[in-house]
């Protein structure tokens, strides 16, 4: 998938359809002159319907068509006969998308399961017909209801990826270089920081024919949980990954630095971060020999205080036992 194919914020307008008008008849037939009231009812407007898709990975299906409106229901007609219901509008989105009211910010639901439907918009009730307002003193009711209005919002799709593991990092640490040895993905790689300006996903493949899902978030920065950069746009991707695989540069000037700043950046964006677990790994470690490896080895067990290990995707080091880790943290043993 390409950056620009990848679009993981949208706001649209919908609308359901209004409910039909009851009908105001009276039967009329052959040899009956004055029949009482058969009006039959309207039928409801179409809703609108949001549907979990595994299948989609990305909301540009709606980047250019942000208004939906469903169609009103039926009228009611002789012979107490209902109108048809308005047809239903059905919007496919991606697992993980959550649904806030644009106007006031409020998160209406998530759709996080396959084939999950949720209504977002109600249709309007048809009108009832004639017949339901007859009476000994008024038998020949001559009114019958409209149909009620559908509702109308404004409403905003977000995308959290679900993904099995976050990258986490700051710019040009690595995160995509990784991504594209550990898994099939092929994400844009320069030596530049922010270089990746969307998210990428790829299926890391394990033994036995096992496999779990790898996130690369784009770089974080210092500060990003306030809003620099694109921070909320960001961090909102790593809300979802069960396992965050921090990755640091070796050539880094204080690791144990750079580790505390990004996840000090995800404690603020969300408290909650702090519960999953962590992981890191030490990037471009061919750039170091066997002597200097061990003398930070020596000064990383005393103040990183996380699990960590040396790797590097160039040079093919260490990432076979990377996916032993990180599947032992997604499978722990009981």
């Amino acid at each position: 998938m390409t950056e620009g194919n990848f679009v993981d914020y949208v706001k649209m307008h919908v609308t359901s359809g209004k409910g039909g008008k009851g009908s105001m008849h009276l039967h009329r037939e052959k040899y009956i002159e004055k029949g009482g009231p058969d009006g039959g009812d309207g039928g409801r407007g179409g809703h609108i319907i949001l549907r979990g898709n595994e299948n989609y990975w990305t909301l540009i299906h709606f980047k250019f068509r942000r208004h939906h409106k469903a169609l009103q229901g039926g009228h009611g007609s002789k012979s107490r006969s209902t109108g048809a219901d308005g047809s239903d509008i059905y919007l496919e989105v991606p697992l993980g998308t959550v649904v806030k009211d644009s106007d006031t910010e409020e998160v209406l639901f998530e759709i996080t399961k396959n084939h999950e439907e949720v209504i977002l918009c109600k249709g309007g009730k048809g009108g009832r017909g004639n017949w339901h307002f007859r009476t000994p003193t008024n038998q020949t009711p001559r009114y019958a209801q409209p149909g009620l209005e559908g509702e109308e919002k404004n409403v905003t799709l977000e995308m959290k990826l679900l993904a099995d593991v976050g990258l986490v990092g700051f710019p040009n640490a690595g995160k995509s270089t990784l991504l594209s040895v550990i898994t099939s993905a092929r994400p844009k790689i320069a030596n530049y920081e922010f270089t990746t300006l969307k998210p990428n996903l790829g299926i890391v493949e394990y033994r036995d024919f096992q496999s779990f899902v790898m996130a690369d978030i784009p770089g974080i920065i210092e500060g990003a949980s306030e809003g620099k950069g694109l921070g909320h746009y960001f961090l909102r991707h790593i809300e979802r990954n069960s396992t965050l695989l921090f990755l640091i540069p070796a050539d880094a000037d204080d690791i144990p630095k750079q580790y505390e700043i990004l996840l000090n950046e995800l404690k603020v964006y969300n408290p909650e971060m702090l519960d999953k677990d962590r992981f890191v790994a030490i990037s471009k470690s061919d750039m170091l020999d066997e002597e200097l490896e061990a003398e930070m080895k020596a000064e990383l067990d005393k103040t990183l205080g996380v699990p960590y290990m040396f790797i590097s995707s160039v040079a093919q080091k260490g990432i076979m036992e990377l996916k032993d880790k990180l599947w032992a943290m997604l499978n722990p043993k009981d």
